[in-house]
């Protein structure tokens, strides 16, 4: 039984993981080696598909080198081969040295390995070392940078081998305390009295090789109760008036006691660093930390009577051993360093930091009613997926004319390349996009813009790394991770709903409720952010189980009160904050949220998923293609709360099914790329023209058609659906005119919705559900005069062959295409007043022309004419003052002088397209026009 214990001591010790075993063991950096993985008890335990390997070695000292291929490329990092049930193999042939691209002069001590899933969502952690060569201590207790805990006067044995005879010196707190020769055995006994810093050190006789290993020893510590500071909350707690401390403070249920360990004290356990108790909450630890220096960046974990490890889970900056090697200086300049020899994330600490100097601090929201949003992940939208290449294109999102961007989460999330939906530190921007100041930067930038800016933000759940779990938790192969127990605060030990992810987080536990309070409280007021799409909100309910979606799906009033409570909080912080929930369920349950406090002009905005029936229209099939669902009336809320969308970044890319199954007739074929771009085309017209606030995934407006499954190999795989994706830049989407056509009409169509004042309305008919995929919008504004635009009539023939359509117009007479300028007469208001539409047509009439409203009395008279116009435009009235702007507010012309009725104004340099006309008075008031030169 002896040899066996020693046997697993050995192999532990010479992989610091019992997942990894070698044969030879121990390897030889001369020789071949097979690596052997068994993934059960780690972060791949449920992963099915290819395990891939991160691999570098430790060459002469120095740790993670030669890197064997890059992180999240599936073409050149090794892979594992599945042995049997959980074990997996990998050949390293015909030697390390060879493998790994290494001279025979250097010495290889340590192979260094993370294993993770195709897509990188899932991997191992922490890092596995294996060691390399003859002379290694194959056993030791303590464990090595452990510290144990004794009573006062306790014993604290100590004991290792080492595979060759050495000479062996033990010291505590720098002395020497103990000796041995020429033996693969050490043992000594040491009393513990008090704080005690251990260094074992081992010198091989035959090689003269020495290994040095450390641990520590505290007696028992004896926690005082101590009144927490007035003002210090949960988390890192700065001193305005003293940059040389910080006051922690975690809540801790079911902890003895909590020390703090960090750079600022070596890392070591001591009882000067023990935290203090709450007075009046028990389950409340906090210590203040002085000493510091101002500016400088310290890092710090909290460490629990049970031994657990865990950075604070309020910090706003996280440094990660698994992360963090992988983000380049480009990305993140600066980025402080993950402290050596530390495991599991760790926390900033960094005094006297400046505040970001806020350009824009009078932005006007859009209303919710207006809000067209662009959703955004920054991963996969250029080259350089950061916040400031985000500012370089700032363009692309003005004169796509949206007034609003949701990002995808951008919270600490496990990994560099994610969706960032697997979020551990929900007050902790990740690094893989770059710094904060930069992402307030992008944020001020966009309000200089007009462009508000939501936070997609997984409040649902949490996942493994994150302090909330790993602080009560099973952890049965003792690597540092698990799930929660009973006893956990925060957390479900099941998930109480259908759609789970990660570990379920208990919204009626009031420990939680404060956390997502903070969470709240932190991005509106220190990034000044305009809204919340809330993830997954049916998972906020405690009355299901995981199994029954009937139940999750099923109006829940726990559910119903919690989000409203939550949206209560955010309009206290922020009374114009935009709320919006992926709830995705029953109109009952959602009218509890789109009416609530609608008369105080709030109300909950709800997403309004049609990509199914609108995505029919497109490829050109009747069945299922009816999106009246679009009208928020249809469900009975109160206002204009549906945030409508045709695609997501969870469905399929419509484009994909449009060259993949649409339908056709003769040579009319959706399956062309050329014809399904300008299918959708149409289907910016009757999307963007139905009132109320819609949302698009980003690259629709290109035609974006590649598959939400394409893989980075080219193939398509459920697996990939979080993969990164090409950039449209790289693969000359961005050059392609019949891409930035679409482009460019999505962006006209967007411009009329917002510009023109008849779809500031809650009066519109949709009706799409006729069958023959000639859906028909109509919008008009009752608040409006017949002289204005008040109605508009959308027209759209989704078909694969021309087809006659009855407008139905409300009224006889001159209807204007508001798009190119070009005119109908109606005659009649029947069905008889006949139009044909070809193929994937769409055309948008108004009663006027599109023009704005003026703002004075003195100049509301004048009319401009003709209009289109060619070379030139006239006034029907004498002005001094006119100028002449594109649509995206660029001035290109101003005109100045004394210009009597009916001048004429040379437009003839002009390109065919709209234009913007001012005629400005005499005390600076105006008039505008818009107009069409052909």
């Amino acid at each position: 039984m002896k040899n066996i214990t020693t046997l697993l001591l050995f192999l532990c010790a010479l992989t610091g993981w019992s997942q990894i075993t070698t044969t030879p063991n121990p390897p030889e950096a001369d020789q071949a080696v097979t690596i052997y993985f068994d993934k059960a008890g780690t972060g791949l335990a449920s992963y099915t598909g290819t395990i891939y390997a991160h691999m570098g070695v430790t060459v002469d000292g120095n740790v993670w080198q030669n890197v064997v291929g890059s992180w999240g490329n599936n073409t050149t990092q090794p892979s594992f081969t599945l042995v049997s049930g959980t074990t997996y193999s990998l050949d390293i042939t015909p030697d390390l040295y060879t493998y790994f691209g290494v001279p025979t002069t250097s010495t290889i001590s340590q192979i260094s390995m993370v294993l993770r899933s195709a897509d990188g969502s899932q991997q191992t952690s922490p890092d596995y070392f294996i060691e390399v060569g003859g002379f290694q201590m194959t056993a030791l207790s303590p464990d090595e940078d452990s510290n144990t805990i004794v009573p006062s006067g306790g014993t604290l044995p100590i004991s290792a081998a080492t595979s060759l005879a050495a000479n062996w010196t033990l010291t505590r707190n720098g002395t020497s305390v103990a000796t041995a020769t020429n033996t693969t055995t050490f043992s000594s006994n040491q009393t513990i009295t008090g704080d005690s810093s251990f260094e074992l050190t081992a010198t091989s006789v035959a090689t003269s090789e020495v290994i040095t290993k450390q641990f520590s020893a505290i007696t028992t510590p004896n926690v005082t109760s101590q009144a927490i500071p007035t003002g210090i909350v949960q988390g890192i707690n700065y001193d305005d008036t003293d940059p040389t401390k910080v006051t922690l403070a975690l809540y801790a249920p079911n902890k003895n006691y909590v020390h703090v360990i960090g750079s600022f004290n070596n890392w070591q356990i001591s009882n000067s660093y023990l935290m203090h108790r709450d007075t009046s909450d028990s389950d409340l630890f906090w210590i203040e930390i002085t000493g510091l220096t101002a500016g400088d960046v310290y890092s710090f974990q909290y460490r629990t009577d049970d031994g657990v490890k865990v950075a604070d889970p309020y910090s706003d900056l996280i440094l990660s051993p698994n992360d963090d090697p992988y983000i380049d200086n480009i990305t993140y300049p600066n980025m402080p360093v993950y402290p050596s020899g530390q495991e599991f994330a760790v926390s900033v600490i960094q005094t006297n930091q400046a505040d970001y100097n806020w350009q824009t601090t009078d932005f006007d929201r859009p209303d919710k009613e207006d809000l067209i949003i662009y959703e955004l992940l920054i991963r996969d939208f250029n080259t350089e997926k950061t916040w400031t290449s985000l500012s370089n294109q700032i363009d692309y999102f003005k004169n796509l004319n949206i007034n609003a961007i949701e990002i995808m989460p951008v919270m600490e999330f496990e990994g560099n390349i994610s969706w960032g939906y697997n979020t551990a530190f929900h007050l902790a921007l990740d690094k893989a996009y770059g710094p904060a100041d930069t992402m307030k930067e992008f944020i001020d930038l966009c309000h200089e813009n007009g462009i508000a800016v939501i936070l997609d933000v997984a409040l649902n759940h949490v996942y493994g790394r994150s302090p909330l779990v790993r602080m009560w938790m099973n952890d049965p192969d003792g690597d540092g991770y698990g799930s929660p127990t009973a006893a956990n605060p925060y957390l479900n030990v099941n998930a109480m709903h259908a759609y789970s992810v990660g570990y379920d987080l208990n919204h009626q536990s009031t420990a939680t409720q404060y956390y997502v309070e903070r969470t709240i409280e932190h991005w509106i007021n220190e990034f000044h952010i305009d809204g919340f799409r809330w993830d997954l909100t049916k998972g906020f309910t405690n009355n299901c189980t995981s199994g029954d979606e009937n139940c999750t799906n099923a109006y829940q009033a726990d559910r119903v009160a919690i989000l409203k409570q939550y949206a209560d909080y955010q309009w206290a912080l922020d009374p114009d904050f935009y709320v919006i929930f992926e709830h995705l369920g029953t109109d009952a349950e959602q009218v509890e949220w789109t009416d609530y406090r609608i008369n105080e002009d709030k109300g909950i905005m709800v997403w309004g998923k049609y990509t199914d029936p609108y995505n029919q229209n497109t490829m050109g099939y009747t069945s299922d293609s009816n999106f009246n669902g679009m009208d928020f009336e249809n469900h009975g809320y109160a206002e204009p709360r549906l945030v409508g969308f045709a695609e997501s970044h969870d469905e399929e890319r419509m484009m994909f099914k449009n060259t993949a199954y649409g339908n056709a007739s003769g040579t009319y074929n959706v399956q062309n790329t050329a014809t399904g771009l300008e299918r959708m085309k149409t289907l910016g017209a009757v999307l963007f023209t139905i009132p109320g606030p819609k949302m698009f995934w980003q690259f629709g407006e290109l035609g974006y058609d590649y598959s939400i499954n394409y893989c980075e190999n080219g193939t398509i795989n459920n697996d990939c659906r979080t993969n990164p994706k090409p950039i449209p830049s790289e693969i000359g989407y961005t050059t392609d005119a019949n891409r930035t056509s679409v482009y460019d009409t999505w962006a006209e169509i967007i411009d009329l919705r917002l510009t023109e004042e008849v779809f500031d309305t809650e009066t519109f008919t949709i009706t799409s559900n006729q069958g023959n995929l000639l859906p028909k919008i109509h919008v008009w504004n009752d608040d409006l005069a017949a002289t204005d635009l008040k109605d508009v009539v959308v027209l759209a023939n989704f078909n694969v062959t021309s087809s006659n359509v009855a407008p139905t117009f409300p009224y006889t007479g001159t209807w204007y295409n508001l798009l190119d300028g070009s005119t109908i007469n109606v005659t009649s208001t029947g069905t008889d007043y006949i139009l044909n539409l070809a193929p994937g047509e769409y055309r948008i009439y108004g009663n006027q022309q599109p023009g704005l409203a003026t703002n004075n009395p003195e100049v509301e008279n004048i009319k401009l004419y003709p209009n289109p116009a060619q070379n030139y435009f006239s006034l029907s009235a004498a002005t001094n003052k006119v100028q002449l702007f594109n649509t995206n507010g660029q001035l290109l012309g101003n005109y100045e002088g004394d210009f009597e009725a009916h001048s004429k104004f040379d437009i003839s340099h002009l390109n065919t397209g709209f234009y913007i006309i001012k005629v400005i008075g005499t005390n600076g008031s105006y008039n505008s026009f818009k107009l069409f030169k052909n």
